[in-house]
């Protein structure tokens, strides 16, 4: 074989390689895009009564052809969150419902009978490949329990309804619709501005939940990476016994 035809053949292995690497990494990417695209919470995590806090519900449109208008998020009730607030999003209109708890709750400034036990926003639009995040303030988490679960609905404009409502059991795998989950702490209190950002600010209101992720795509792109040189390295290898 001929110096050029040699050359030929390397560049159009690295090519062939270079193009496998490619195509992985989007596999990659994409895999991951799909398993994240539900309703959750951010932060994932508060202390256990922590005060003054903020919670941000991440909606994403998964449909293609119709667009999200109305979500449904209901709080528990058991374990209550008390003084919810509803941060204005533009577009959309909140409507807070409350209801009387079987167990009223004691606080420093009297016992608490009525809570909020679910916000519907309605009137705006999430269209396809785009979210919303919608922030609530909160007064107090509880802190008897170990996690709040917020069942949400989400409705599209075709009639369809996504229900986040499942919750996964212990140790076991994300059911197919889990539901946001928040994660309750014993440890140093967290308050708004530690925890979690306004959807408007320049910081994450999931810092956590981002870090993790941006941590499992760079291992995974460093494994398709090594894949993808080693594949060059072959396919060079294989050329040159083929001109011996």
């Amino acid at each position: 074989m001929s110096m050029s035809k040699h050359m030929t053949s390397t560049r159009t292995a690295l090519r062939r390689a270079a193009a496998v690497t490619a195509l992985a990494a989007a596999g990659v990417l994409a895999a991951a895009g799909v398993a994240s695209a539900h309703v959750t919470v951010h932060p994932e995590s508060y202390a256990k009564g922590a005060t003054d806090g903020l919670l941000t519900f991440r909606v994403p449109n998964e449909e293609d052809t119709a667009s999200t208008t109305k979500v449904q998020v209901f709080l528990p009730t058991d374990h209550p969150v008390l003084g919810v607030l509803v941060h204005p999003r533009d577009g959309w209109t909140a409507k807070v419902t409350t209801t009387k708890l079987k167990t009223p709750v004691k606080t420093d400034d009297g016992t608490i009978t009525d809570a909020v036990s679910a916000i519907t926003w309605t009137g705006g639009k999430i269209g396809a490949g785009q979210y919303e995040d919608f922030d609530v303030a909160f007064g107090q988490l509880p802190d008897n329990t170990d996690q709040l679960t917020f069942k949400t609905l989400q409705t599209y404009s075709d009639g369809k309804v996504a229900r986040w409502i499942e919750e996964a059991a212990a140790g076991g795998d994300e059911p197919e619709n889990p539901a946001p989950v928040l994660k309750l702490t014993t440890g140093a209190e967290k308050t708004a501005p530690e925890a979690s950002k306004s959807s408007s600010g320049s910081t994450s209101k999931a810092a956590d939940s981002s870090d993790s992720t941006a941590r499992g795509l760079g291992v995974a792109g460093l494994v398709v990476g090594v894949l993808g040189l080693a594949a060059a390295a072959f396919a060079i290898v294989r050329s040159r016994s083929a001109r011996s």
